[in-house]
């Protein structure tokens, strides 16, 4: 019989080994591994690791923050963009603070990916999905705030986790995606991204920083992920000790890690901490990058011709891009895996009344109600005789960079419209006249203004046209909002008017607060924003959306971009001035009053658990949600402690007269600090403070507990 070599089309015919769902997945991997050739190995370092000669059709990736995108401002669909559902930009989603809905959202975006990948009129996309955004939003200038969900590193992770459990299901065997985290580590400045570094000790590493990336792999279930262009200490993201080290070895990740767009040239040009790319390529592998978005084989090929790498090295990467291929169910018979069942006769899931319906859900309860002087809001359809939809925003749904393509989108006008009675007198200005603006404002019995950023900068890469503007590769240079001068003007017209902030992060919107009656916020990006802010607006829904950064009055407020050392006054945890809106803070319209606050123990040991319970009533005459928030301090400690952390929070419906028991559980090592001498994390024994509260600042009530030794 003539000599075979390995992988060749007689052994395609009869199968082999990693193709048999019954085997240990080690061991298919070993086979896999073993078939391929050096040069096949080398192509599966991209994000696609398929290997056609031997029949295998693996997933490369796709954008995922807020839905599927394949089209979009960054045209994800290449010249063939298919619409999906489109939600809330991520820091929106989190401003609903509820992850159950996060859940969903994550669900329907990896139903709509594998209908995209397997659908025989589409064979499109991925199920590597780039999301969620794990970063924290440690300073509002930050330019991708819109894609990560806040600066708090317990709700980011809560949130992170339920993203991830969304992407990838419950199925014991199978993902129906894979949820690839983004970007580790400590990556929230543009400006100098690939050249800058991210400079703080090992505290603030372990208990804020890489909080939600830890939560999301070890609670969530990830195992992908993507390292950030920025160094940390110095070394960059890329070639960090802390890939392989802490992810790995002590988190249990096994799966892709890689890394960003470019970022692997970068190492040469930019950060200058390699002579060349074979050197550069050789770190990569070593730190435990499995994937490359870049343009890597030359690089990495040398690195093997001269003996920096071996192809031992090379398979120990590739095991973690078949696991995750394994996990997807790629390498196995299709009708093994339910989520490779696609019916070729079911309408495309973008359609799908639940889909949509889902979408305004989840933009209704994100809205934030920043103020509500005179109880203007909810206006009243009944009475209202007329009213004026202004601004630049008021006739538009803008996307972001990671958008994919909306199937449709309703504008605020166009949402106001709808509801409103037939006989109200509907008035406009949408353009940037202002006079117009104040023409139509003195008309109506109410104004309503929507202003706000444009979500891409209203300019090509790495450019915007306004200082407050911000997105990738672009810190913002103010938090001014230039459009404030058409709220000025069109409230000197019309004092009845309702500010409408349509944006991306917080801005210090100071003059409106002081004078403006009613405010409210809500993010880009929703095919359902302008139903859903009418929802709000007329009160068929009461909003209950809560911030998830501190608002500064102004950027004097903030350190510079640079100083990742939040002690020096950054977030809730450790600014002390007095901000323009707190974490958490979000108005109703009706009022919650807190009783009965108590604990299931006095005290707990290091590794033990009590359960806090509030009694919170509905006094007012409208059913609503409340988001109770629970934080807790250290009375002494024997190291710096936040001001508070958040620990806890839940968001109910409470009917009018209605008394909900809300509990929460608090497990001693939730409080626990990283001594950097013993290398782990402590539960210092003491008292602690748990306070119960509707913001970080607005606290309702407290009580002691005590953490033995």
């Amino acid at each position: 019989m003539p000599e075979r070599t390995p992988g060749s089309p007689a052994d395609t015919e009869r199968g082999h080994p990693f193709q048999n769902p019954d085997l240990p997945a080690e061991q298919r991997i070993d086979n896999l591994l073993g078939l391929m050739t050096v040069e096949e190995k080398i192509a599966c370092y991209g994000t696609n690791p398929s290997i056609p000669r031997l029949g295998v059709r693996a997933s490369g990736h796709v954008e995922g923050l807020h839905g599927l995108a394949v089209g979009g401002p960054g045209e994800w669909g290449k010249e063939h963009p298919i619409p999906t559902t489109t939600f809330p930009q991520a820091i929106g989603l989190a401003q609903t603070w509820d992850p159950e809905l996060v859940r969903q959202v994550a669900e329907i975006e990896s139903c709509e990916a594998r209908y995209l990948f397997h659908s025989p009129k589409y064979q499109r996309a991925g199920l590597v999905v780039r999301a969620p955004n794990a970063d924290l939003g440690r300073d509002p200038r930050w330019g991708r705030t819109e894609e990560c969900y806040g600066e708090d590193p317990f709700l980011n992770g809560t949130m992170a986790v339920a993203f991830v459990r969304g992407l990838q299901g419950d199925h014991p065997t199978y993902w129906r995606a894979a949820a690839l985290l983004k970007h580790f580590l400590a990556n929230s400045n543009e400006d100098e991204r690939e050249t800058s570094s991210s400079d703080f000790d090992e505290r603030l590493w372990r208990e804020y920083y890489s909080v939600p990336f830890r939560m999301a792999i070890q609670q969530g279930g990830s195992r992908a992920f993507m390292a950030a262009y920025n160094a940390h200490n110095g070394i960059p993201c890329a070639t960090h000790p802390m890939l392989r080290n802490i992810t790995v070895e002590e988190w249990g990740q096994d799966g892709i890690i890689c890394t960003d767009g470019g970022a692997f040239r970068l190492l040469v040009t930019a950060h200058r901490a390699y002579p060349d790319l074979a050197e550069a390529a050789a770190a990569c592998l070593r730190a435990g990058i499995t994937q490359f978005l870049d343009k890597f084989q030359e690089g990495l090929t040398e690195a093997l011709e001269r003996g920096l790498l071996s192809e031992v090295d090379l398979d120990r990467g590739l095991r973690g891009n078949f696991r995750v291929m394994l996990r997807l169910g790629l390498l196995d018979p299709p009708q093994k895996v339910p989520y490779a069942q696609v019916d070729p006769a079911a309408p495309d899931p973008w359609d799908l009344p639940a889909h949509r319906q889902c979408v305004r859900t989840v933009t209704q309860q994100s809205i934030v109600l920043l103020k509500n002087g005179e109880g203007l809001l909810p206006l009243d359809r009944d009475g209202l005789e007329s009213v004026a939809v202004i601004g630049p925003l008021a006739d538009r749904v803008l996307v972001d960079w990671y958008s994919g393509t909306l199937p449709y989108s309703v504008s605020p006008l166009e949402g106001i419209r709808a509801a409103i009675r037939a006989e109200t007198k509907l008035y406009s200005a949408c353009n940037n006249d202002v006079s117009d603006a104040i023409r139509v404002a003195r008309q109506a019995q109410v104004a309503i203004v929507c202003v706000g950023n444009h979500p891409t900068g209203d300019g090509p890469w790495a450019q915007v046209t306004r200082p407050s503007y911000g997105k990738e590769a672009v810190d913002r240079q103010t938090l001014e909002l230039e459009d404030e001068r058409w709220v000025r003007k069109v409230h000197a017209a019309n004092p009845a008017t309702v500010l409408v902030l349509i944006s991306s992060f917080p801005y210090a919107i100071n003059w409106s607060q002081a004078h403006v009656p009613a405010i409210v916020h809500l993010t880009h990006n929703s095919q359902e924003l302008g139903n859903a802010l009418a929802d709000v607006l007329f009160g068929d829904v009461n909003p209950a959306g809560r911030l998830v950064q501190t608002w500064p009055q102004s950027e004097q407020q903030l350190q510079l971009m640079l100083d990742y050392d939040l002690r020096h006054g950054r977030t809730h945890l450790y600014f002390e001035g007095a901000p323009l809106y707190e974490f958490g803070y979000g108005l109703s319209y009706t009022e919650f009053q807190y009783s009965e606050l108590s604990t299931d123990g006095a005290s707990m040991p290091p590794d033990g658990t009590i359960r806090v319970s509030v009694a919170v009533t509905n006094t007012g005459d409208r059913a609503g949600d409340e988001v109770v928030q629970m934080y807790a301090r250290y009375i002494r400690s024997e190291v710096p402690r936040p001001l508070k952390q958040l620990v806890g929070f839940r968001r109910v419906r409470i009917k009018p007269a209605q008394t909900i028991l809300v509990e929460l559980p608090l497990g001693a090592r939730q409080l626990a600090y990283w001594n950097e001498e013993t290398g782990r994390f402590v539960v210092e024994p003491g008292e602690v403070e748990i306070v119960i509260g509707s913001s970080s600042s607005c606290i309702k009530s407290s009580v002691f507990v005590r953490i033995e030794t």
